[in-house]
């Protein structure tokens, strides 16, 4: 039961800190949205995305990677406790763990490397300075690690390319639902109705990441229905109200990329055969956020001791 409740802890917190960025540009274009599209995006939006979305994709991945089960088998096997359903899953275990650990490593390196940022370590800025350098570094990776699938399972040669695909798939979606989103915030000729659709967009490929990042904690999919969906609907609640609270961390969105490197790490191991403790990823990202989460801290002690000072002369 400690393990359980650790691992549904770790996945609120990781959905949390990894929809960071998203709730801050949802809440910046919902206060250019009419009274009326905010509302209704606030409830059937926030349902879509907990438990449309959020439900969806871990038996839809589950479904592709053990299709043996059928479609509607994958949904009763997600939610069963039978050793045949266990061993099944088991079996599929190194295709997704692989494919998806590759999908969390590309999105670590590509924020290392070429997304704007606060830097909170040194070597941050070192990194970003050299950003062109992400294409090749990424490259050299799935090389190795197909190299090593090669000679293990040629299964796993295939769960790495789509892992890698995935990424870019979605990032590109990604990138230009948020500069249609930015856009929108700003934009009183565009409809609240395409705001709406377009915040439902960025919000479905944003979960992609909560939820191929949860398959580092448990392949259960009730946990990750529930921790997900918990960390979804705080999320929306931050949305609404917490949003300025938010900004005044401005290193969670590092925390957050920083866990799902190692996360990748971990699900890229494990995929060739490493066996990892069940309580190690939700620690360690409950350790990552509150690193930085004490940063911040430490930092606005800073600003206020030298705000006082000044008053002082």
């Amino acid at each position: 039961m400690l393990t359980i409740l650790l691992i549904i802890i770790g996945l609120c917190l990781f959905e949390i800190v990894s929809s960071i960025d998203n709730a801050v540009v949802n809440a910046e274009v919902l206060g250019h949205m009419g009274d009326k599209a905010r509302r209704w995006f606030l409830l059937w939006g926030v349902l879509f995305a907990v438990f449309v979305i959020r439900g969806l994709l871990p038996w839809l991945i589950l479904y592709l990677v053990q299709p043996k089960f059928g479609i509607w088998g994958a949904l009763t096997a997600s939610f069963q406790g039978s050793k045949l359903v266990e061993q099944s899953i088991m079996l599929a275990a190194p295709r997704l763990l692989l494919g998806g650990g590759i999908f969390l490593l590309f999105l670590f390196l590509h924020w290392l490397f070429l997304e704007d940022k606060n830097f909170g370590l040194k070597g941050e800025r070192f990194f970003q300075r050299h950003g062109v350098w992400f294409y090749a570094v990424a490259s050299v990776l799935l090389s190795i690690i197909v190299w090593l699938a090669v000679h293990t399972d040629p299964i796993l040669v295939f769960a790495a390319v789509v892992g890698s695909t995935g990424f870019f798939v979605v990032h590109g979606f990604r990138e230009q639902a948020e500069k249609i989103e930015l856009q929108a915030g700003a934009n009183s000729h565009m409809s609240d109705i395409s705001k709406v659709i377009y915040l439902m967009i960025i919000d479905a490929t944003f979960s992609m990441d909560g939820v191929l990042g949860a398959f580092a904690f448990t392949l259960s999919i009730p946990l990750i229905l529930i921790g997900n969906g918990i960390g979804a609907i705080i999320v929306s609640r931050l949305t609404i109200k917490g949003i300025d609270q938010i900004k005044k961390y401005p290193y969670l969105k590092n925390g957050a990329m920083y866990a799902i490197g190692l996360l990748g790490l971990f699900m890229t191991l494990e995929g060739f055969g490493y066996h990892l403790p069940d309580w190690l990823s939700p620690l360690v990202t409950l350790l990552i956020v509150a690193f930085f989460f004490i940063k911040r801290d430490k930092k606005s002690e800073t600003s206020k001791k030298q705000e006082e000072r000044s008053e002082k002369q």
